[in-house]
């Protein structure tokens, strides 16, 4: 049996930003179902984490960090969710935060966090075979193992697998943390060691430390050893493409099943799909648009121009005067897109309503109460609102990048054969052509609709196929 060392800045169900969280929850019970053992570490967050698990922690061990001159508290606690065993990092000078990321501190709390996992591991007495970390929070850990417990003999069989869920996102600070946070000399400031520039990167430092590097699409690994999507890493990814891969992330298909989905009017399933439209009035009502029988578009989405938003609204003023539709936004973001969509719901009152907030039940209506969800994304590492649009019979509307590409098969009106609408050129009038095609076929073809929701739904997306891949990846590294 593989044992698994999970390593993320964020997992539901306890806390989660986005993606990020949701495979920290779904991969880790997929892997062990699949015969793996897994456990996972995680920051503690006091303000965060809610109250039922808090009453459930247990302290495991207490120590003493050394942070640059700083010998610092370290607690690891413990609990048990669903079978997977949970260690917390708990130290409330880094975590006890409102928020999980921002700060200006941010280098320091994850350096810390990255030095207590590697000493944690040797007192609890659990070494596995795979420390799996997750993006740049847990990205410097392969040098660390090198650099900092080479002498810790128990770790030197450990394999490291380093999965990238957005590579913008890198970790990049002064050099002057090898010394004043981490303890360690200069020999890996180089340019196939973590210098970046005049900088140290953590993420590229994993890259080239860590023995295997996935993506979470496999589209999106072929795309960020390109100019156009490698954010500065492309030479250091082609340079390694020995042992980069991508392995599209899953949903949780238990969660997210309109079937037995709690927060529909009514639920339904594929054989029964024309019940799907009875929850279209709840959500009509629910963002305060007319009760009518019109297609209504979704958008469920951080409101940022890396998720397109403003493609989608450089869009809409043409399609809004053409089309008799409904359009429904959940989200907040990027200040002047939010107020853009606001300026919308004043001009379009009865075809346009946003509300900026993020709530996961309404999401699970909007899936459930829309016929299109709009992802024109101008990058998507995987993306998971898609498939779980998918699997409520809601097709999408997504630019062709990443794990959009993978995920949604475009309508073909020769095969019939697709579902979702897929557009490549990343252009207003494109997306308005492929949202007015999505809502003629609504309206004029209602048998070629109802057979895309069909294909859309018996999708596969649950986490066991990708738990298998990942499972390949461990055995290959071991190997």
């Amino acid at each position: 049996m593989t044992r698994i060392l999970f390593a993320t800045a964020e997992a539901a169900p306890f806390y989660r930003t986005g993606g990020l969280g949701d495979v920290g929850l779904g991969l880790p019970r997929a892997l062990q179902a699949a015969g793996s053992e897994v456990r996972v570490v995680i920051p503690y967050y006091p303000q965060l984490l809610p109250a039922q698990y808090r009453s459930q922690l247990v302290t495991l061990k207490m120590f003493q960090v050394q942070v640059g001159p700083k010998r610092v508290y370290c607690g690891i606690k413990t609990l048990t969710v669903a079978g997977i065993q949970y260690y917390l990092i708990d130290n409330l000078a880094y975590f006890g935060r409102d928020q999980l990321y921002g700060y200006w501190d941010d280098g320091e709390r994850f350096a810390f966090f990255q030095m207590a996992i590697c000493e944690m591991m040797e007192r609890i007495d659990y070494i596995p075979d795979v420390l799996h970390l997750n993006d740049w929070h847990t990205a410097f850990i392969p040098v660390l193992l090198v650099e900092k417990y080479y002498w810790i003999e128990a770790y030197r069989k450990i394999k490291t697998l380093l999965t990238i869920h957005n590579l913008a996102f890198q970790g990049v600070f002064d050099p002057v943390i090898l010394d004043s946070l981490f303890r360690i000399g200069v020999e890996t400031f180089n340019e196939d060691g973590v210098a970046f520039g005049n900088q140290v990167n953590w993420l590229k430092a994993g890259i080239n430390f860590a023995d295997a590097v996935n993506t979470v699409s496999p589209t999106y690994a072929s795309e960020i050893q390109t100019t156009a999507f490698g954010e500065r890493l492309d030479g250091i990814l082609r340079a390694n493409r020995g042992k980069v891969s991508g392995i599209i992330n899953g949903i949780d298909t238990t969660l997210y099943d309109p079937a037995h989905d709690p927060n529909l009017t009514t639920n339904y399933r594929v054989q029964n799909l024309q019940l799907k439209e009875q929850n279209k009035p709840t959500l009509q009502r629910r963002f305060g648009l007319p009760v009518r029988s019109v297609p209504v578009l979704a958008v469920v989405s951080r409101l940022t121009k890396q998720k397109g938003m403003d493609l989608l609204l450089d869009a809409l003023d043409p399609f809004l005067q053409t089309q008799d539709v409904q359009l429904v936004v959940l989200g907040t973001g990027e200040p002047p897109l939010e107020r853009a969509f606001q300026m919308y719901q004043l001009a379009y009152p009865q075809k346009v309503a946003v509300i900026n907030s993020f709530d996961p039940q309404l999401a699970q209506l909007i899936y459930a109460g829309s016929d299109s969800f709009l992802m024109p994304s101008a990058f998507e590492p995987c993306g998971l609102s898609q498939m779980m649009a998918m699997h409520y019979g809601t097709l999408p509307i997504v630019h062709a990048v990443g794990g959009l590409r993978d995920s949604v098969i475009p309508y073909n009106q020769y095969t019939g054969q697709g579902t979702g609408f897929c557009f490549d050129d990343y252009q207003p009038a494109v997306l308005r052509k492929m949202m007015t095609l999505a809502v003629t076929i609504y309206r004029h073809e209602p048998r070629v609709w109802r057979q895309l929701q069909r294909q859309a739904m018996t999708r596969n997306f649950s986490w066991q196929s990708s738990a298998q891949c990942y499972q390949g990846i461990y055995q290959k590294m071991l190997s």
